[in-house]
């Protein structure tokens, strides 16, 4: 049946009045993101690549470069006065945040500026250094050796200097005076700063994966992206992060994280301990994958949110999703009905080894985010 202009715009109006929340706002009017299939195969580099959110550094600023002492001597006359040049600067070590990078893979240990060159004869000055500038994500927190926070790199372009370098030592010709007319005297270029730093990313990815050992992560962040981080069948094959990108047809990118392994006390730092829950307080939400085969898998989700809760801050109020991995075995499929009776939280079932509701996952991921990323 075709529909007038008026009649269509009535028909539209009464859908979107029945699809009004309490608070007054349209809610379920759009159709949800659907999550598109990687069409590039993975790539066939062995080692896999981990993601660093965290980094001790040490940053020495450039020497300067020392002063000349030298005295000109022409053909007319053998004492034509101190012409020793002076050094040049030494550069600084600088942060620059950029949307080149991501992580911290790229900065190395110990960070050292180029020297400044010494000066010459014939009042010649040494050429200053070259700054050195390393680009971070944006987003970095940088703390000093005290842990209080020095820099905060919110924006692109934003700059932090680390360690300044040396300033140039004088060369003789500086300290000329009506009294001393030949000095042979100049300064040594000093050294720059040496300063320690620890570079922590505010946010590593939209979703974390938190689960106890083997309780299959690392198989379900390779069936739902394109990250290849190592599976075995035996515990803590995971220590350090590993991050993976999901594409929906509304062109959002979801990044997921692949975290280590929480144990019992992780509070108390056993195990991967406060390292493991910091690498969580850098996602937005949490993703609980429970062993559905394990026996009274529950008491996993109780130790979980109990361990996050006693680390403190916002991390046990961020938004949370369960699912119950494993539902490919026999005891899994026993104990999810339980599951599902004993958490208050719905349970979603899956098998990342089958590929079982991954879809089903993907689009609960996003319909969590867009519920709560204007809360975050």
């Amino acid at each position: 049946m075709l529909l007038t202009g008026r009649s269509f715009l009535g028909r539209v109006l009464l859908d979107i009045s029945q699809n009004v929340g309490q608070k007054g706002f349209i809610v379920n009017y759009c159709k949800a993101a659907t999550a598109l299939r990687p069409t590039k195969a993975k790539s066939k580099r062995k080692e896999a690549q981990y993601f660093s959110d965290a980094k001790r550094i040490r940053a020495i600023g450039g020497k300067g470069g020392d002063g000349c002492v030298s005295f000109l001597q022409l053909w007319c006359n053998e004492r034509a006065g101190p012409d020793g040049g002076d050094g040049g600067h030494g550069g600084h070590v600088v942060f620059q945040a950029s949307n080149d990078v991501r992580n911290f893979n790229h900065v190395d240990s110990v960070l050292r500026a180029e020297e400044g060159e010494r000066g010459g004869a014939k009042d010649c000055h040494g050429k200053n250094a070259k700054h050195s500038v390393i680009k971070v994500p944006i987003g970095t927190v940088i703390r000093n050796s005290q842990g209080q926070i020095v820099g905060d790199l919110a924006h692109a372009n934003l700059m932090f200097v680390a360690a300044r370098g040396g300033a140039g030592g004088k060369g003789n010709r500086f300290f000329t005076t009506d009294k001393e007319t030949s000095p042979k005297v100049c300064e040594y270029g000093p050294t720059g700063e040496d300063l320690s730093y620890t570079l922590e990313l505010r946010s590593m990815a939209d979703v974390g994966l938190i689960g106890y050992p083997n309780a299959g992560k690392s198989t379900l962040l390779n069936a739902l992206t394109r990250a290849k981080p190592k599976v075995a069948p035996y515990a803590f094959t995971t220590l350090r992060p590993h991050l993976g990108t999901v594409l929906y047809d509304d062109h959002v990118q979801l990044t997921i994280a692949d975290l280590p392994g929480l144990v019992p006390d992780a509070h108390l730092n056993k195990g991967l301990g406060i390292q493991f829950l910091k690498h969580a307080e850098r996602c937005t939400l949490l993703l609980f994958v429970l062993d559905a085969s394990a026996s009274e898998p529950w008491k996993h989700y109780e130790q979980l949110v109990h361990e996050l809760q006693q680390f403190g801050g916002s991390l046990a109020s961020r938004p949370q999703l369960v699912v119950a991995n494993k539902l490919d075995k026999d005891e899994g499929q026993a104990n999810f009905e339980e599951l599902q009776r004993r958490l208050q939280n719905p349970v979603l079932g899956i098998s990342a080894k089958m590929g079982k509701n991954l879809g089903q996952l993907l689009d609960s991921i996003r319909r969590s985010y867009d519920r709560h990323k204007v809360d975050i």
